[in-house]
This record gives C-alpha cells, sequence and structure tokens, in this order.
C-alpha cells in the first residue's frame, strides 16, 4: 500500500530552506566568493579561529573586603552616635588585616547596650564580636561570610567585564571563571586584535569615589604627614594630586577621610560633557535614590568644606560644597576628550568591585586561524567524502539514503549555528550564540560518525528482516521499529556526557560539547524520520515482490 508523503515531505523541504538561510542568509550573489562571505558572516567562529585576545585576570579580592569593612566602620559609627553610645573612635588597626574592626573607648556603664548593637543580625551575621572588659570592642569578619564575599566578587567582577566588553562591541566573548586559579577570571575576545585597549577598557577600576579632606594640599608626602604630627589616623590616607597648583603644574598631596562619601557603584549613569562656559571637559553624573540621600545628607552638614574626587588612588579633582547636592552633578577636572569619553563610559558600566592583574594576556593571529580553519575543514570533508563513499559501497541503493540524511544532518548543524549568531544580532547581542571552534569542527565529524552508526543500525535489522523473508515494506518497518530503541539510547547517553562537558568545561571543551549535542539531536531527526520517508518514497515506486537495494 503506498503512503502519502506529502506532508512529510514539506516538513524535510521546510527544515532544509530555514537552514540554508541560516547558513547563507540572503546573499549578495550566488559567486563562490559572495557565498563565503555570507557563511562567516552569519556563522560565528570562535577565538582559536578567527584570532583576537585571550587574558586570563586575578581579583583582588582582598580589596573587596577592606572596601566591606570600611563601610561597616561608617555604619557602626552611625548606629552608635543614634544610640547615644559614648565612643572615642571606629578603627581598622591593622592595615594588613582588612577583616578586623576596633571599637575604642566605649563606656563601662553602656557595655550591655554596646553588646546588643553589635550581637543583633545586622553585624553578628558578618563579624564575630569579642572584647568589652576594657571597653574596647574587636570585631572580626567571619571565614564563611568571607568566602561567599570573595565569591560575590569575582561574580560581580564577571559581569562587569561582560558590560564593558560589550561597549567594545565584541561578538560573542568567553568571560568566566577560570577553574585552574582561585578567584580568577579567563577573559577570550574573538575578532580583537588591540590588547592594549583591552587592558585599559577591563582593567580600569573606574571605582570614582568621593571622600572628605582633612587637610591639603602639601607639597610633599612627608609634609602631609607632619601635619597629622607624624602618626597617620587609621581612618585616613595620602593620596597625591597631579594637576594645577598655583597656576603651575606640579604634584600636591591630600590627607582624606580613608571612607568614601559616594562609591563608584553609587552612580546609575554618566555622560561626557563641556563646561558651556569655561570649555572645560566634563562628565555629568545621577546618583542612585540611596546614594542620593546619603549625598544630601553629607553636603548639607558640611557646607564649605572641601570634598576631594578620587580615582584609582590619585586625587582628581578638589572642590568646596557650596550648597547642598541631591543625585545629580559634574565632575570637572584636567581630564582630556578620550579621558572624559573613557570615564563616564566606564561609570555606566558599573565599577569593578575590586582590582585585576594580568596573570597572562596575549593575542591568538589570524594566521593561526587560517591554519586551523583550512586544516580542521580538511580534516572534516576528507571524513565526510570517505564515509559517503563507505555507505554506497557497502549498502549500494541505501547508501544514498544514508548519505542524503548525513548531508541534510551536516546543512541542519551550520544552519541552527547561523540562526543562532543571526537572532543574537537581531535581538541587541542579547540570546545564546552557538561559536564554531576548532573542537567544534571535531564535535562536527564525531556527528558524522554517530549518524552513520544511527543508518548501519537502521539497515543491518532491515537486512535481517529481509534474510527472515519479509517483504521490503515489512522489513523497513521492522528496521526502523527495532533500532530505534538503541539509537535513542546512544544519542541520550553521549548528550548527558556532552552535557556534563559543557558545564564543568572551559571554552574549548564547551564548543566540542554545544557542536555535538546539536549535531546529535539534527541526527535523530534525520536518521530515523528523514531516512525513513526516503525509504518510504523508494517503497512506493517498487513493483510488488521488489526488494530494496540494501
Amino acid at each position: 500500500m503506498k503512503k502519502n508523503l506529502k506532508n512529510k515531505i514539506a516538513l524535510i523541504i521546510a527544515v532544509l530552506l530555514i537552514c540554508l538561510y541560516g547558513i547563507f542568509g540572503i546573499p549578495s550573489g550566488i559567486s563562490g566568493k559572495a557565498l563565503l562571505s555570507a557563511i562567516s558572516s552569519r556563522i560565528h567562529m570562535g577565538l582559536d579561529l578567527q584570532g583576537g585576545a585571550h587574558l586570563i585576570l586575578q581579583v583582588q579580592v582582598s580589596e573587596a573586603v577592606n572596601a566591606e569593612t570600611d563601610n561597616s566602620v561608617q555604619e557602626i559609627q552611625q548606629d552608635l552616635k543614634k544610640a547615644n553610645l559614648a565612643f572615642s573612635q571606629v578603627v581598622k588597626p591593622d592595615p594588613n588585616k582588612p577583616d578586623v574592626m576596633r571599637i575604642e573607648g566605649t563606656s563601662p556603664a553602656q557595655s550591655d547596650t554596646v553588646n546588643s548593637l553589635l550581637g543583633g543580625a545586622k553585624y553578628a551575621n558578618e563579624y564575630d564580636v569579642s572584647g568589652g572588659s576594657d571597653n574596647n570592642w574587636t570585631l572580626t569578619m567571619k571565614p564563611l561570610f568571607e568566602s561567599d564575599l570573595d565569591r560575590r566578587t569575582v561574580e560581580e567582577a564577571i559581569e562587569t567585564i561582560r558590560d564593558r566588553v560589550d561597549a567594545l562591541g565584541v561578538s560573542e566573548p568567553l568571560i568566566q571563571e577560570y577553574g585552574l586559579g582561585a578567584n580568577q577570571i579567563l577573559v577570550e575576545l574573538p575578532g580583537i586584535s588591540d590588547l592594549d585597549q583591552v587592558k585599559n577598557v577591563i582593567k580600569s577600576t573606574a571605582r570614582l569615589e568621593i571622600h572628605a579632606v582633612d587637610g591639603g594640599p602639601f607639597p610633599s608626602e612627608d609634609a602631609a604627614l607632619q601635619s597629622v604630627n607624624g602618626a597617620l589616623p587609621p581612618n585616613d590616607e595620602i593620596l597625591p594630586f597631579t594637576g594645577d597648583l598655583g597656576g603651575s603644574s606640579s604634584t600636591s598631596y591630600y590627607v582624606i577621610e580613608r571612607s568614601s562619601i559616594v562609591a563608584g557603584s553609587d552612580f546609575r549613569s554618566a555622560q561626557p560633557g563641556v563646561n558651556s562656559n569655561t570649555g572645560q571637559k566634563q562628565v555629568n553624573f545621577t546618583l542612585t535614590d540611596e546614594a542620593g540621600d546619603k549625598f544630601w545628607d553629607y553636603t548639607s552638614a558640611n557646607i564649605g568644606k572641601s570634598m576631594a574626587v578620587v580615582m584609582g588612588g590619585t586625587v582628581r579633582e578638589v572642590a568646596v560644597i557650596k550648597g547642598a547636592i541631591r543625585d545629580s552633578g559634574l565632575i570637572e577636572g584636567s581630564f582630556n576628550q578620550n579621558e572624559v569619553m573613557e570615564l563616564s563610559k566606564l561609570l555606566r558600566t558599573g565599577a569593578l568591585p575590586a582590582s585585576l592583574n594580568y596573570i597572562e594576556a596575549s593575542t591568538v593571529g589570524a594566521t593561526l586561524g587560517a591554519d586551523s580553519i583550512r586544516e580542521g575543514v580538511t580534516a572534516a570533508i576528507v571524513g565526510i567524502v570517505v564515509v559517503l563513499v563507505f555507505m554506497l559501497v557497502y549498502y549500494k541503493g541505501s547508501g544514498i539514503n544514508a548519505d542524503l540524511a548525513l548531508i541534510l544532518n551536516l546543512i541542519i548543524l551550520l544552519g541552527i549555528m547561523g540562526l543562532s549568531s543571526a537572532i543574537s544580532s537581531a535581538s541587541g547581542g542579547g540570546g545564546f550564540t552557538l561559536t564554531l571552534t576548532l573542537p567544534g569542527i571535531a564535535g562536527v565529524i564525531l556527528t558524522i560518525g554517530m549518524g552513520v552508526d544511527s543508518n548501519v543500525l537502521i539497515f543491518e535489522r532491515i537486512r535481517e528482516e529481509i534474510r527472515a523473508g519479509k517483504a521490503a515494506s515489512a522489513a523497513v518497518d521492522q528496521g526502523f521499529a527495532r533500532a530505534w530503541v538503541t539509537i535513542v539510547d546512544t544519542h541520550v547517553t553521549t548528550i548527558v556526557s556532552a552535557a556534563i562537558l559543557f558545564i564543568f568545561g572551559t571554552g574549548p571543551v564547551k564548543g566540542f560539547a554545544t557542536t555535538l549535542t546539536v549535531g546529535l539531536a539534527a541526527n535523530l531527526f534525520t536518521a530515523v524520520f528523514v531516512s525513513r520517508v526516503i525509504f518510504e518514497a523508494h517503497l512506493n515506486h517498487l513493483k510488488p515482490g521488489e526488494m530494496v537495494s540494501i
């Protein structure tokens, strides 16, 4: 009985056309050069094929710990004042131990109240509290909280780097935690050759902060130190200022409070601008609501005093507070156009929670990429041709069936890659893009092998049914039915293995796992559905009693 295959054939043709569009899009011509250009624009290649920048960064998590305790010092001071509790100072006594704080000079009569304040949920979850008998209290960050802070610092650094890389316009970068070192980040940027530009954008903490000025300017660091009687208070620091001082360009020094009034993470937006009166470059900024309220409280209470704009451990500008400021303002200083553009961009993408050190930084040249593509594609073509010829020789007419299924499998695999890239571009860089890497080409070759394996299982089952004396249509039906369970079992177990590689592997391993998984899914469609439709179309044209060529 002949089967109606119109709907099945229409589905196969629709899948074929969609995948061909995914590979080529709408090419500008039908020449070989135009088609190759269309393919290269649709199928995104990884770092090993395209070339680009490769970096391994070390996150200085101790700086995040230092910043966390700096904030806690401020909060403790505010809470003690609000509760009308006497104390002389809240300090971090040892610069080499940023996780330890000390409250000095509390009143013995208020010991229970201080203990209750410090033992509350606000501080007890983060710090171990001890002391009190000598009117001094020590808060030490809990190891579990510090470990969690380190983890969050690395995660925030990854997200910030990703935002900055997106601002560079890099297509499908790889930015993830590097499993071979503690608190390290792996960054791979295909198509980027200017390593210095990448370093400037990624590494800059852009941690622009506003601090209260306790003294300055001083002509030297020693002079600044002498202004505090040679002993720098624990809550102060001395920072250099390079700019115009008294009409001449020189380096001076300021004593500023260590804790910032406003930090880089408090900025909601920042745009470059120019002062209409002086022509000086400036950055117009807007603070978050919470930071704006805090800034208003400080500036309202300190009119006439000085504030320092600090970035990268250097005072960039010092200004006198002339009135209360809430959530918007501007930063003026000795900036050139590039510095203003970079500063505003970095503030928009957020401040890194800690600085970064380069463990490794290199570029992969285009020549290496071209060699990899040529050798990988050559291996794939040779592998495909050998397999196609073997199937034709060993399975005769049915080998054509297997060859068509394998070719469609390859088209579907490349088509899905191209479609993922097109969808990602259309969504403004969102979504997941499948990237072709050198290990990915190996995944393509392995997918071809798995596809052949599926056809071999089906064909051998059909041969067994024919040897048992069944008619051609019955032999085909039973062959597919009995091979189905085995095919699904082999594909599912391989996909599970590929998923594990993707979850725990690094970039190249992920490329292999991704390509293999997509190829196996395509193979289930082609080996079982497409191959059967071809068999059924062939059976419709056989004469009664005629056997398939297998």
